[in-house]
């Protein structure tokens, strides 16, 4: 039987806690280098996505929040060039094949969409990520009340689902009818 060497464990534990203090280190300065300008492109991406989707309004108001289910959502007042009332985005999500879809839909002040832009979506390429393109984004511009699903011919107020992704198109049209929830939320 062989002699229990205290070298032999400590050695390379020591080598193992200091390999991974270093890691954890540059990993610390890193997420702390890249932290704000990350944070930064999200505040642009938000403010571009705002514009796209309520193109009708000059201006937003300051982020809002509404209380929808027991959910907190938010969401911006935009306004026209005379001040008045454009309409709304509302920034919502639904659980997709892929994870999590992060929606922002504006709603003009008569309750119709205006337009929908992702704000994150990470489907199965060449199937769910159809949803990002603009003849399926471009389905919802113009409705208003509870948007239906629809795999064949979809009727005045459904959307035609993407082929292979209907997992997808259920979460993202499950999101949109958040956000006019929401406008009939913050109308009241």
């Amino acid at each position: 039987m062989k002699k229990f060497d205290i070298k032999e464990v400590l050695v390379p534990t020591i080598s193992l806690f200091l390999i991974s203090a270093i890691v954890t280190l540059l990993l610390a300065v890193t997420n702390s280098v890249t932290k704000p300008k990350i944070e930064q492109l999200q505040i642009e991406t938000e403010n571009k996505t705002k514009v796209a989707v309520l193109s009708v309004a000059k201006e937003f108001s300051e982020a809002k929040t509404v209380s929808l289910n027991g959910v907190d959502y938010t969401y911006y007042e935009g306004y026209g060039e005379d001040d008045a009332l454009a309409g709304y985005v509302f920034t919502t999500s639904a659980k997709g094949y892929g994870g999590d879809i992060v929606t922002m839909v504006g709603v003009k002040a008569d309750g119709v969409i205006s337009g929908m832009d992702f704000l994150s979506i990470s489907e199965t390429a060449g199937l769910g990520m159809n949803a990002d393109n603009d003849d399926f984004k471009s389905q919802f511009v113009g409705k208003s009340g509870e948007i239906g699903l629809n795999k064949n011919s979809p009727a005045e107020n459904e959307i035609q689902a993407l082929t292979g992704a209907t997992i997808t198109s259920r979460a993202v049209t499950y999101a949109v009818n958040i956000a006019l929830e929401l406008f009939e939320e913050v109308n009241n």
